[in-house]
């Protein structure tokens, strides 16, 4: 029997993606915490505070194999715990092994996932997410074509279902599809490539 393939490894474009999103979050004013976003029902501050909770709770399900589900829990939001939470998950993910398998409650409760998937899903979060965030400051933000690339091949991981309907979902139903990678990206999670803060008020 042959071996199963290594996962793909997303470690370098999820340190980009990090890096990417960073200068947007330093722009955040404690005036900005209450702007619209993207996420339906999410201002700004419930976005980072989710952003810096899931970097805590991957870091310690990678680092332990296993964590509660209250490693995930949001987290108070400031550039110290922005830039801290990112530190402890490039470090926790650049010191496994991308075919260990840890327990994530979060995605497949109970079922050992393989750390390249969890690297994966991460480096779409980040990637979207900046988005996210650079829409709700007024901004624009386009990954690379690489990178887009490589968030396109995990976007299997989020189905298209009725888990999306879920009150705090952070992806909603996906809408027709755009022109080119990113924008069918977006679209696929349930993002307008138009959207702007003004939609919100509408």
């Amino acid at each position: 029997m042959a071996p199963s393939p290594r996962p793909a490894d997303h470690r370098p474009a999820h340190r980009l993606a990090v890096e990417l999103a960073t200068p947007y979050i330093d722009m955040v004013t404690d005036a900005d915490l209450t702007r619209p976003t993207p996420c339906a029902g999410w201002d700004l501050a419930v976005l980072l505070t989710h952003m810096v909770g899931q970097h805590r709770g991957f870091a310690a399900s990678v680092t332990d194999g296993d964590a509660p589900l209250t490693a995930f829990v949001p987290a108070a939001f400031s550039p110290a715990t922005w830039r801290a939470s990112v530190d402890a998950l490039v470090a926790a993910f650049a010191a496994a092994e991308l075919d260990a398998t840890v327990i994530q409650p979060e995605m497949v409760p109970e079922v050992p996932l393989p750390v390249g998937l969890l690297v994966g899903a991460q480096m779409l979060d980040t990637v979207v997410h900046t988005w996210d965030v650079a829409r709700s400051l007024g901004l624009d933000f386009t990954p690379p074509d690489d990178l887009a690339d490589a968030v396109a091949t995990v976007l299997p991981l989020i189905p298209d279902d009725d888990g999306r309907l879920a009150p705090g979902a952070p992806f909603g139903p996906a809408l027709t599809a755009g022109v080119g990678t990113w924008d069918h990206i977006l679209a696929w999670l349930g993002r307008d490539p138009a959207w702007s803060p003004a939609d919100a008020a509408a």
